[in-house]
């Protein structure tokens, strides 16, 4: 029997207008988005460098109530966790490929009281999953290489997707299964099939004209 969770469309602010940031995240929240993902690059673990929890904060501080999804994309990362968790973050993902005591970082997430998750890279088996599933809160298949936003969707990323699909329901916990990196409106169907019910897009809902009528027509996908 399948835990699968209600559909959430999480716009990647990655791919927002950095000069209208918290306009844009209001936009997308207001257009019928259910999350908002931070993807946190430190030019290290990632090739890039994008933004740290003082934008976080200063959506909360600015009535941003929605959940927001912060991955980790940094290393070491136990810093991180305890900044963002202090910004107001809802989820904080942090990767299976990072240093560090994963298990024991995954629990501080839950003791400063967000939701926990791992992710994992597109080249990374999924072996270790089955250690951290009583840890985590949300699974991450990564369907891009992290550290650049607007890449497209790695088709092999759909079998990972249905693995993981069936460790989660084997746990019988109440676990996300999240999949980022090229959901457009013509995969995310085939995401959806393969057990995915957390989708992160970014280029394909801000680089549309109309927020609300995107944002629309990648729930209807998944239905």
């Amino acid at each position: 029997m399948s835990n699968k969770q209600s559909t959430v469309i999480a716009p990647s602010l990655l791919s927002a207008n950095f000069a209208h940031f918290g306009d844009d995240a209001k936009a997308v929240i207001a257009a019928g988005a259910q999350w908002l993902h931070f993807d946190v690059m430190d030019n290290h673990f990632v090739p890039n460098l994008s933004f740290g929890a003082m934008f976080c904060k200063a959506l909360r501080n600015d009535g941003i109530q929605a959940p927001i999804d912060v991955h980790l994309m940094v290393d070491p990362v136990d810093r991180m966790i305890e900044d963002f968790a202090k910004a107001g973050a809802t989820y904080i993902t942090i990767h299976e490929e990072s240093q560090g005591d994963t298990k024991q970082q995954l629990k501080r997430i839950r003791e400063l009281g967000c939701k926990a998750g791992i992710a994992f890279n597109p080249d990374t088996p999924l072996g270790a999953l089955p250690n951290y599933i009583n840890d985590v809160d949300m699974v991450l298949i990564m369907s891009v290489h992290p550290g650049f936003g607007g890449q497209s969707f790695i088709p092999g990323a759909l079998q990972k997707l249905r693995q993981a699909r069936q460790i989660i329901d084997a746990s019988d916990h109440s676990i996300r299964l999240e999949v980022d990196g090229g959901i457009k409106t013509d995969n995310i169907q085939a995401a959806a099939q393969a057990g995915a019910d957390t989708f992160v897009a970014g280029s394909a809902v801000f680089n549309t004209e109309n927020y609300t009528t995107t944002i629309a027509a990648l729930l209807q996908q998944t239905q």
